[in-house]
């Protein structure tokens, strides 16, 4: 009953297999290799973008701050919600990479509006010299709280950016979590909404580690490889993140991974439902942010379920007390240790 993170879920087959045809012979190193080319082209092909700038990264921490170095000067700031990940879990790694560039929070939840995110702009970079200069926008999708942004509403946040000339940021740690919820493209939910960055995850998908930064325009690009290299995550043995990437796009296998977390949180939902349990809100990906007593959590711990509480404490006087826990399923959560988890809860 492991529902701690899909950061913690073991890797498929296909990719092991991938990396292990990889490990022969001679290649020439930091991306000279064809896994890499091949990559490149599938991930074009994916995103229907025949030009874009594909770079591939070991981390997600590292493909959203180094993309944001360069769209973004250190005397600007970037837009995001305040349960942003770029905020809330990189140890400040965007403004360490970006030379100091501060972060501005949208005020509102994990989704921000049009009309947040104008009167943020609208608060900076109207100071002259002496405050922030306006910088670009960064959207998470799926969001820290397990929300999606629909097509439609990414060009809204899009069409105002553009309106004071800024660029968009998508990070994508559960891009794929969040494309099959809405059954629409990976060019539908990026470019063609107006993104001009995109962080494409896969370690939280099943990879091992790797994820692609993709530029919609290429000339965007021109100093994310000196970024990379500067910044100690160019992998001299790239053939094994682009072979861990290769596998994933080959048959749509990330498509397909995403799709089995998804429908396994489906079926925790269900169930979690029918026990009458609450939720922060509606499930739509692969996390629940479910609302039980203190008790009931307590018991699901000591049975063995691994999770976080997020909102509140474990330890307590009060076992009717409300606790917010996150469960995250992966591709490999089984039925079973669904099944094990509502039976707990429901005793």
């Amino acid at each position: 009953m492991h529902f701690a993170s899909d950061n913690s879920g073991p890797v498929p087959q296909q990719v092991l297999d991938a990396l292990h045809e990889a490990n022969t012979g001679h290649v020439m190193a930091y991306g000279a290799d064809p896994l890499t080319d091949e990559v490149t082209g599938l991930i074009r092909d994916l995103f229907e973008a025949p030009n874009a700038a594909v770079h591939l990264v070991a981390t997600g921490t590292a493909g959203n701050a180094l993309a944001l170095s360069t769209l973004c000067q250190p005397y600007q700031t970037v837009f995001c919600t305040p349960c942003a990940h770029i905020h809330m879990d990189e140890c400040n790694a965007p403004e360490f990479f970006t030379g100091g560039a501060k972060l501005t929070l949208v005020p509102g939840d994990d989704r921000m509006t049009p009309e947040a995110l104008r009167h943020a702009i609208l608060n900076e970079g109207n100071r002259g010299v002496h405050g922030p200069q306006r910088g670009p926008v960064s959207l998470t999708n799926a969001t820290e709280w397990g929300n999606v942004y629909d097509p439609d509403q990414i060009k809204a946040l899009a069409a105002v950016a553009r309106e004071f000339g800024l660029p968009v940021h998508l990070d994508g740690a559960r891009f794929a979590n969040a494309c099959v919820a809405l059954g629409c493209t990976p060019a539908e939910m990026t470019w063609k909404a107006g993104v001009d960055v995109a962080v494409f995850g896969g370690t939280k998908n099943g990879l091992m580690g790797v994820e692609a930064v993709i530029f919609f325009d290429p000339a965007q690009a021109q100093s994310f490889e000196l970024r990379r290299k500067r910044g100690a995550h160019l992998f001299s043995k790239h053939r094994y993140l682009s072979a861990q990437m290769a596998a994933y796009l080959r048959d749509d296998l990330w498509r397909g991974l995403a799709l089995r977390a998804n429908t396994a949180c489906a079926r925790l939902v269900d169930g979690l439902r029918d026990a009458g349990f609450g939720f922060a809100n509606d499930p739509v990906a692969n996390m629940v942010f479910i609302r039980m007593p203190r008790s009931v959590h307590q018991r699901a711990m000591a049975a063995g379920a691994v999770y976080h509480i997020w909102e509140g404490a474990l330890e307590g006087d009060d076992p009717d007390e409300i606790l917010t826990g996150r469960l995250v399923c992966d591709w490999s959560t089984s039925d079973a240790e669904i099944d094990a988890f509502l039976t707990v809860i429901g005793e």
